[in-house]
């Protein structure tokens, strides 16, 4: 995703990354040009000449103060912009590695990690490594042939310790920073990690006793992560500290070779003056050694995201979907999880435009793994899912979920307005829709309390289980896919409640092909079919009367549901 510098720019940006490469060196060149010039001036000034013998030295020393800051300011702007494009586009292309890759097996601190500092790597990649390399280059180069025009000697000199500290020394911060900056960004994102856990789970941790716990292992987080920043401030350090000597012993060297070579004091002071002035723009090279190992790690652990696989496999052509009403008709299902048991191991079912089927089941056997497969973010390993006669497979997922799809496992709160988190599934929903909506999701009391403007904090902490439950169920009443999938709609509210909002989305349902996966029994003798599943197979299936008949999971369920409602 993000192997190269270039691959890092889109069209356009390599022409602005010139241009700023070219003002940062025409900044510098103005740098040198202006400290040799106004050195010549000093130094000829000093001799007495002519007022005349000194205008043109005039003239070049004010240009050249105007033009370096000119040249500078259209460095930082063209360079800045580069930056931030190629970073706002290794965020976009990173978030689209997200979207097909599914559910991860990192945690979303690290993830959010990655979003946010190793992004950042790619504004320091152009900023502080490419365009001042490249600058350097310029600007050492003409410094060494300005003073070959002088002393041929002095620019060897030049050049070598140029060389040094513009090539040997960053290249040696590097290797020197290389262990300790790829152990970095992963200390930060655990640091991350358990500040999250720490501010999420506050009332989770004090209720169990594990606080302090908490507290200690996010404080030996940090404690790591400043451990190695130190390191690598050390480096910094030490990498300036040394291009600093050799920039100090390459100026007495060139002083040196100047007086041996019997040099009036104006090509002296010239030769002086530009040396000291030419590893300006190379000094910041050490640090950017140490800094091009960070971002090189960062850049890997980008391209880990970028690597994962997508979790389902597009069509290369896909079909338009069908305009009748949807007819599903499910033969001979495997959907495996990785090298675990299949979750769901020759599943089949027939479900015609409008049946309602509710899919009930121990945990484990394969229930949201069914709705999954439907929704195509689980790719299946055999048999078939035909929507009105098309495998679906030939169509491309995001199109499925627009006529399939509903309420999921661990739906997402954002920090914005309730009006703002229902309206993800309704742009344009009116106040009337929304309050349908919720009241078929029997929250109406709860917004008629608080009202729709009222912010809802990150990831739900702001709301109970029951209500985030909900929420995401109005959200899928809202969106009214063709096929409605509803997993668990009744989960973590209390029976009354449950009873209540089962009870309503039977009538809501009536006539729209609904699959419903549910532990509650309590109202199923409205549907067309119940499935049972244990161990990812059909081991039951028919209307709620039939199955209360045999002995079997769904008769055992009933009868310990009806005992506890005594």
């Amino acid at each position: 995703m993000t192997g190269t510098p270039l691959r890092l720019l889109t069209p356009g940006m390599p022409r602005r990354l010139v241009l700023a490469t070219l003002a940062g060196a025409a900044a510098d060149l103005a740098g040198i040009a202006l400290i040799a010039a106004a050195a010549w001036m000093i130094t000829r000034a000093a001799e007495q000449p002519p007022l005349a013998a000194l205008s043109v030295a005039i003239v070049a020393v004010r240009a050249f103060a105007t033009t370096r800051g000119l040249f500078r300011y259209g460095e930082r702007l063209a360079g800045h912009d580069v930056a931030l494009r190629a970073q706002a586009g290794t965020r976009e292309r990173l978030y689209q590695a997200l979207v097909p890759a599914g559910p991860l097996p990192r945690r979303g601190a690290d993830l959010l990690s990655r979003m946010v500092d190793d992004t950042d790597a790619v504004q320091d990649l152009l900023v502080r490594c490419l365009l001042p390399a490249v600058a350097a280059l310029l600007a050492g180069t003409a410094a060494v042939v300005l003073a070959a025009f002088v002393l041929p000697a002095a620019a060897l000199l030049l050049a070598a310790g140029l060389l040094v500290a513009g090539v040997a020394l960053p290249a040696a911060t590097a290797v020197a920073a290389r262990r300790r900056s790829a152990r970095i960004a992963p200390a930060r994102a655990e640091l991350a990690a358990r500040v999250a856990d720490l501010v999420h789970g506050a009332a989770d941790l004090a209720a169990y006793g594990a606080r302090d716990r908490a507290l200690s292992a996010g404080m030996e987080a940090d404690a790591r992560l400043a451990l190695l920043e130190r390191g690598r401030s050390r480096v910094d350090a030490a990498a300036l500290g040394l291009g600093v000597l050799v920039q100090g012993l390459t100026v007495v060297a060139v002083v040196l070779a100047a007086s041996s070579a019997d040099l009036d004091g104006v090509a002296t002071a010239v030769l002086a003056l530009t040396a000291l002035v030419s590893f300006e723009p190379v000094l910041p090279l050490g640090a950017a050694g140490e800094r091009l190992a960070g971002v090189l790690a960062a850049l890997r652990r980008l391209r880990e995201i970028g690597a994962t696989p997508a979790a389902v496999t597009e069509p290369g052509t896909p079909l338009p979907l069908p305009d009748e009403p949807p007819a599903l008709e499910i033969e001979d299902l495997v959907v495996r999880h990785g090298d675990r048991a299949p979750a769901l191991n020759g599943v089949s079912l027939s479900i015609a435009p409008g049946d309602r089927v509710a899919i009930v089941g121990p945990s484990g056997a394969g229930k949201s793994t069914l709705l999954a497969a439907l929704m195509r973010t689980v790719d299946i390993e055999s048999g078939n899912i035909m929507l009105n006669g098309v495998d679906i497979r030939r169509f491309a997922s995001d199109d499925v979920r627009t006529r399939m799809t509903g309420l999921i496992q661990d739906p997402y709160v954002f920090q914005a307005t309730l009006r703002d988190n229902l309206r993800l599934a309704g742009p344009d929903a009116s106040d009337d829709d929304l309050a349908r909506a919720v009241r078929q999701a029997r929250l109406d009391d709860w917004t008629g309390r608080t009202g729709w403007d009222t912010t809802l904090g990150e990831d739900g902490r702001t709301v109970s289980g029951g209500q985030l439950q909900r929420l995401a169920l109005a959200r899928a009443l809202l969106y009214d896919p063709q096929v409605l999938l509803l997993d668990e709609p009744a989960e973590a509210v209390d029976e009354e409640t449950a009873d209540a909002l089962l009870a309503d989305l039977l009538d809501a349902t009536r006539g729209r092909t609904t699959l419903l996966v549910t532990h509650r029994l309590r109202g199923l003798e409205q549907v067309d079919e119940i499935v049972v599943l244990e161990d990812g197979r059909v081991v039951q299936r028919g209307p709620h009367h039939a199955l209360v008949s045999v002995p079997g999971y769904y008769r055992d369920l009933w009868e310990s549901e009806a005992l506890t409602r005594r």
